[in-house]
């Protein structure tokens, strides 16, 4: 279990997290309307952040929730938050939560709430061990690859597939195919090259993902998007999943099925990662400054 720090930013100001009160008749809490995403933040500075914000635009617009006025502050939000809580190697979680309508619509102040909160970052292994559960995507879903409130499917199965020991699931679309996991994008080598499976297959567009497959490209690595299924992993020469916090993670095992320890293409793809992270870090760090203390402010739902 993470250990959330002490301050989250909450509609725009910095509280005690354990301060915070949301109100029994917002939607999005009662109903999973809402956005969120994980950023891993490196000395300081929260990684791909333009990303994660076009990506929850484009999610708001097809969610239907208003994010445009949030998505603006939240750079200065994350600068304040991160130097409060000295959370210079963390992780982070933005949430967006809608306000009105269903059956619980009434007037608001806030068509949508923000809440930033920072965490210890997690250990995930060495290696990661996947349990295939099939139809756990549906890919022509309408909404299908937006990273919603409503993640009870993906942590039911997470705890599920972890009851019997596995790290992660495998997760399989309505045409047995590969999607992902319930948290990371997967990732296939096969003769030198590497294989993910496309969006088309239920797949979320992970930043992590968007950053290896960017990278991969630029440095010449064979890197393309093709359908995969569980046979596939079995077939390959490597393993690896990749998100915000687990960067690139070694598959050591799908269900009973041993695979084949992380080779020289795993460790390639770290060391473009890694890169990547490098100049990211280096072009949006910001000059150490002494500041005082911010103030604490109140919150309401």
């Amino acid at each position: 279990m993470a250990n959330v720090h002490r301050f989250a930013i909450h509609n725009g100001a910095l509280v005690v997290a354990t301060d915070i009160r949301l109100s029994p008749f917002q939607t999005g809490l009662l109903s999973g309307w809402g956005l969120f995403s994980t950023l891993r933040i490196y000395g300081g500075v929260p990684f791909a952040l333009e990303d994660h914000l076009q990506r929850l635009a484009a999610d708001g617009a097809r969610l239907r929730v208003d994010v445009e006025d949030w998505l603006a502050r939240v750079p200065e939000l994350f600068e304040l938050l991160i130097a409060q809580n000295r959370a210079a190697e963390a992780m982070a979680r933005v949430y967006l939560i809608r306000n009105h309508g269903g059956l619980l619509d009434r007037p608001v102040e806030r068509k949508t709430d923000l809440l930033i909160f920072t965490a210890d970052l997690r250990d995930w292994g060495a290696s990661a061990k996947l349990r295939t559960i099939p139809h756990a995507r549906h890919a022509a879903a309408p909404l299908a690859a937006t990273k919603s409130l409503s993640w009870a499917h993906n942590l039911a199965t997470l705890e599920s597939v972890a009851a019997e020991g596995f790290d992660d699931a495998l997760l399989l679309n309505e045409r047995g195919e590969i999607a992902e996991c319930t948290s990371a994008n997967v990732f296939v080598v096969k003769d030198g090259g590497v294989l993910t499976p496309p969006l088309s297959a239920g797949a979320l567009p992970g930043i992590s993902r968007k950053t290896i497959l960017e990278g991969a490209a630029e440095e010449g690595l064979p890197v393309r998007e093709a359908p995969l299924w569980p046979s596939d992993l079995r077939a390959a020469d490597e393993v690896f999943i990749s998100s915000s916090t687990r960067e690139v993670q070694p598959v050591g095992q799908v269900d009973d099925f041993p695979l084949p320890p992380p080779g020289a293409v795993t460790a390639r793809v770290r060391r473009i990662f890694a890169a990547a992270v490098k100049r990211y870090v280096e072009a949006h760090a910001k000059p150490a400054r002494a500041t005082g203390a911010a103030p604490v402010g109140g919150s309401r739902g």
